[in-house]
């Protein structure tokens, strides 16, 4: 049950972020072995998202169901872009593991929400996207040490990146994810 351990360490990791807490750090584990756990949870979140979303039309075929994990995944290369933008503006070293791994925990935790919510009342999928951003800024402050104003443009800009790249996608390359019949 190292799942379940890890999902609700991370929560009360991200409890300690939005509060503040100097220790929140102790909840993750900021390694390349962490990071890799919280990616894997996040591909079998994203599979069941994928699952969900395509239940009443039928599962996608394994080409469609490649492409659509690939366009959920966009939101990590999203998260990853972000910082590594901002690490690059600001000086200072800032670990890249102490921001990717609950980073994506956070972007695991958007993905439950946002297909449970779009499966119920779509329109408050942008409340989700003002509670993400929320979550980027305090991790901003915590774990990137960053200002409120460097926070708050990362936030914005991983956001931005966030909702952009699929859009982008789906424009350049139509609805390539789409199950087919």
């Amino acid at each position: 049950m190292k799942i379940w351990a890890a999902l609700s360490e991370a929560f009360k990791g991200w409890v300690a972020i939005v509060r503040g807490d100097a220790d929140w750090a102790r909840h993750f584990t900021i390694s390349a072995a962490g990071l890799a756990t919280a990616l894997i949870l996040f591909l079998f979140f994203a599979l069941l998202s994928v699952a969900l979303a395509t239940a009443d039309v039928g599962i996608p075929n394994f080409f469609g169901l490649i492409i659509a994990l690939l366009v959920q995944s966009l939101s990590i290369l999203a998260l990853y872009l972000g910082i590594l933008i901002t690490r690059k503006i600001m000086p200072g070293e800032i670990s890249l593991m102490r921001l990717m791994v609950p980073g994506v925990y956070a972007l695991i935790a958007y993905l439950i929400a946002g297909t449970i919510l779009s499966l119920i009342a779509g329109p408050v999928l942008i409340l989700l996207w003002i509670g993400l951003a929320f979550l980027l800024f305090s991790l901003g402050r915590q774990a990137g040490g960053w200002t409120i104003g460097v926070a708050a443009a990362f936030a914005v800009l991983t956001m931005v990146l966030l909702v952009g790249m699929p859009v982008t996608l789906y424009m350049a390359l139509g609805p390539v994810a789409a199950p087919t019949p």
